[in-house]
């Protein structure tokens, strides 16, 4: 959620901010909203304190003048509670709208609403030059026996698959490599729960946008994460954190769940867009003066990453209609998929600002001894599901196996996916 100092003093600026974002909103009636929410908590307040004054000189009337004076008392009561009631319903109505605002672009995302017109910042590495008929990762793993989507249909539906075999063994060690890489850089591991409650997901900017996209848990008030994003950023939800713990970086492991609404008929084929994945996902509390290193600092971890595995790879800077609803940044990188004969994304890292840090009341006392929001941000340090995809048909031989990266061989124990 943004300041609402940003409505009162450059509505302007906010139409047009929002306008980059392709946000239709009607910034004037917010305005209006916000006046006059204003102006009748003002009123209830100015009842409530003559309601006290009077309240304060009755007990030195007598007679017919103290009556008169209870009655005038209980008549601003009534005149409070109903004025009262209509600031909170004003407040109610005017949130509604608010909490909709995304965080407002950085002024150096490019403009454009989708993912073509990302701006390419660099490249990375050189894509394979197949002697063979190359197959994608579904062929690949089909073949091998390690990759099984047919029966994952017949269990769970449509955009779901097994992973077995060396591949599996392939997911633990690329998390444990993962770790072992971040660790000596300031992150701390973290296994956090993937079932949160409402205000996790509201506080992160999931809902109410993206509402559709989370797997809910009726019954019980909870809800399954499409990212560890969610449960690592309310970790310090109504904290106050001291200006020397910062930066505070963890790194998360969890499964994911998505929906996948709206993307019917779009990657279908084998694991590259499913319904449950993991990842191992860094996250960053820094003070707001930090935030801008900090991005940088997580994507250059990222391509760290990328490159010791050996996967060529663009970095985009996404525009700014593309972002999601808390990022003011994001930067994606994408691993060359041979199948495909393109660049895809497999790791984004994002500069939300105190967008999450406002809706979760996360705060940190400075040098000056004043309380102010932190910045959060969130990066992916390998999507699993993905990666494997990119390793499997950068990595493909012409007998039909996939070799391991070299970084990954001593965690997942050979140097070839055979079956």
């Amino acid at each position: 959620m943004i300041d609402v100092a940003i409505l009162r003093e450059d509505a302007g600026g906010l139409a047009t901010a929002l306008e980059r974002r392709g946000v239709a909103l009607d910034v004037d009636r917010l305005i209006e909203l916000d006046d006059e929410r204003r102006r009748v908590r003002s009123g209830a307040e100015d009842l409530r304190a003559e309601q006290k004054e009077l309240g304060k000189s009755i007990s030195r009337l007598e007679g017919s003048e103290k009556q008169d004076a209870i009655a005038a008392a209980g008549e601003i009561a009534e005149q409070y509670k109903a004025q009262l009631a209509e600031a909170d319903a004003l407040d109610g109505a005017f949130m509604a709208q608010w909490v909709t605002v995304p965080n407002l672009a950085d002024p150096t995302s490019p403009d454009g609403m989708s993912e073509e017109d990302a701006v390419e910042l660099r490249r990375w590495g050189s894509v394979p030059d197949f002697g063979f008929p190359a197959r994608d990762h579904l062929e690949i793993g089909a073949d091998l026996d390690v990759i099984d989507v047919e029966r994952a249909a017949k269990v769970s539906g449509t955009r779901f698959g097994y992973l077995k075999g060396k591949l599996a063994l392939m997911e633990f060690a690329l998390i444990r490599w993962a770790l072992d890489s971040l660790v000596p850089h300031g992150f701390r591991p973290v296994v956090p729960p993937v079932l949160v409650r409402e205000e996790a997901l509201f506080g992160t900017g999931f809902f109410p946008g993206d509402r559709e996209q989370v797997y809910s848990i009726p019954d019980d008030e909870l809800f399954l994460v499409g990212t560890s994003e969610v449960p690592l950023a309310a970790l310090h939800g109504d904290e106050i954190l001291d200006a020397g713990e910062l930066p505070i970086r963890y790194a998360g492991f969890s499964p994911c769940f998505r929906r996948e609404a709206g993307t019917y008929g779009k990657d279908t084929r084998g694991i590259f867009r499913v319904h449950q994945f993991d990842k191992v996902e860094m996250f960053s509390f820094v003070a707001p003066e930090q935030s801008g290193t900090e991005h940088e600092f997580l994507l250059a971890r990222e391509e760290e990453l990328v490159q010791a595995l050996g996967l060529p790879y663009r970095v985009v800077d996404v525009a700014a209609g593309d972002l999601g609803a808390s990022a003011a940044k994001k930067f994606d990188i994408e691993a060359w998929i041979p199948s495909q004969d393109r660049y895809r994304e497999i790791t984004s890292t994002s500069n939300t600002t105190d967008f999450q840090s406002r809706r979760l009341r996360i705060r940190h006392k400075d040098s000056s001894g004043e309380n102010r929001l932190v910045h959060t941000l969130n990066g992916t340090a390998v999507a699993i599901g993905r990666t494997l995809i990119a390793i499997m048909e950068n990595f493909q031989t012409d007998e039909g196996t996939v070799t391991v990266p070299e970084v990954l061989r001593p965690y997942a124990g050979f140097d070839e996916i055979d079956g």
